[in-house]
């Protein structure tokens, strides 16, 4: 234990050092011998532009970026897309899905859609109206692709937690399922750890993050400081083989997010080490 527990403070301290200062080459293995890989939402960065993302991406050793579309406009032309995927090989990172992208309309879908596969991933996370979800269903079936429900906790009226958007998709093609934000599913009262449990073949993505409480009131805050037990997630990410992208979406002091993205990253790749 007293071992595992030095692990867990080693990876905390060389993460946030190395975001301290630019060192030659990965200070951390770019993987970590899991079949789930550790990300970034790009939303994180929505203060900064991409040269700044990808800047922070090297600086903790990440190499998963969720696209956002303030960092990759979706009237990007091709020409702007290639652009921008060699920025991101340039610097050992994937692209791996665009969003979270709001769709109120049939039209919106259909850009999401367009957009997702000129940029050439097949992952999009999204927040539709209900309504429109049979005709998300339909664009799924047209273009193969995975669309991911994004969902919000109690702020916003659609899609509070991991059981609603189960509800609402579980008659629906089986490429439609949830980005399963654990601080928000806790904010909303709900036990992160047994939703993904229950409704893993449905996450297609994760968002990583701390909350203060299980309520409305609850805010963001580093990982490893709040009321989520990470240890038993990462624990149940295993048990149900979940291969997708593990993405920090970390959103307090956003002005200034750098120390807390790195002690975030140290924390959630110490527990990943302490609990194998």
């Amino acid at each position: 234990m007293k071992l595992k527990v030095l692990t867990l403070l080693f990876a905390i301290t060389l993460t946030v050092c190395n975001a301290q200062e630019t060192r030659p080459g990965p200070q951390l293995p770019p993987e970590t011998g899991e079949s789930f890989k550790v990300g970034i939402a790009g939303f994180t960065f929505a203060k900064f532009d991409l040269d700044k993302a990808l800047e922070t991406l090297k600086a903790v050793d990440v190499h998963y970026l969720c696209i956002k579309d303030f960092h990759l406009p979706m009237t990007s032309s091709d020409e702007e897309i290639a652009a921008f995927h060699a920025k991101l090989k340039a610097n050992d990172v994937v692209g791996y899905a665009i969003g979270p992208i709001y769709m109120k309309t049939e039209e919106e879908i259909d850009r999401a859609f367009d957009y997702a596969k000129r940029v050439g991933v097949k992952l999009i996370v999204g927040v539709p109206n209900v309504e429109l979800l049979p005709y998300v269903d339909k664009k799924v079936k047209e273009y193969d692709f995975k669309f991911a429900i994004h969902l919000h906790g109690p702020d916003i009226k659609i899609f509070p937690d991991a059981e609603d958007v189960w509800n609402h998709t579980k008659d629906l093609d089986p490429r439609i399922g949830m980005c399963l934000d654990v601080g928000h599913d806790t904010r909303n009262g709900k036990d992160a750890v047994a939703d993904l449990e229950k409704y893993h073949t449905r996450v297609f993505d994760m968002h990583i993050k701390d909350v203060t409480a299980p309520t409305k009131l609850g805010y963001s805050l580093e990982v490893g400081r709040g009321v989520i037990d990470f240890p038993s997630l990462v624990k149940m990410i295993r048990k149900v083989g979940y291969t997708g992208v593990c993405a920090l979406e970390h959103e307090r002091n956003m002005d200034n997010p750098f120390m807390g993205i790195a002690e975030s990253v140290g924390y959630f790749r110490g527990v990943i080490e302490a609990t194998k």
